[in-house]
């Protein structure tokens, strides 16, 4: 696992996730990421209600370190072709709306954020590699759904 993918992971922040990480497949390692990435934006949010202006930035920053460090730093840009770029774009845009949320103190970019994370989890979790080949080879899938 790459140290952007471990930092990211990291921010996570989940006492038992080395073990998850070890034994996860690279397309579980994602629905992780976006998990964890929402999860650290509902904590934002609640934080920003509740006027705790610390620890919604540090919620934030742990938000934006999992899409910078762990979303777009996984994609690889060669074999997922537009795909990838558009992805990488989209990923961006999910970083500016957390900064902006943050310093300007703005739940409905907050809530933008969520809805397009939660969407891209349902999107990845809807194409589990269990679900789109059953006749493929484990190592098969791995290739095919590990990196977009």
């Amino acid at each position: 696992m790459s140290a952007n993918l471990r930092r990211a992971m990291s921010a996570y922040g989940v006492q038992s996730l080395d073990a998850d990480v070890s034994t996860a497949s690279p397309h579980r390692l994602i629905i992780l990421l976006y998990e964890g990435a929402i999860k650290a934006v509902t904590l934002a949010k609640l934080h920003m209600e509740s006027g705790q202006i610390s620890e919604k930035g540090s919620a934030i920053s742990k938000a934006i370190a999992i899409v910078e460090d762990g979303l777009r730093l996984s994609l690889d840009r060669e074999a997922g072709g537009e795909l990838a770029e558009n992805l990488d774009a989209l990923y961006e845009y999910i970083a500016h709306l957390l900064l902006e949320g943050n310093l300007h103190n703005d739940p409905d970019r907050l809530d933008q954020a969520l809805t397009l994370l939660r969407d891209l989890k349902d999107s990845w979790a809807s194409i589990a590699p269990a679900a789109q080949s059953p006749q493929a080879a484990p190592a098969e899938q791995a290739v095919q759904y590990g990196r977009v």
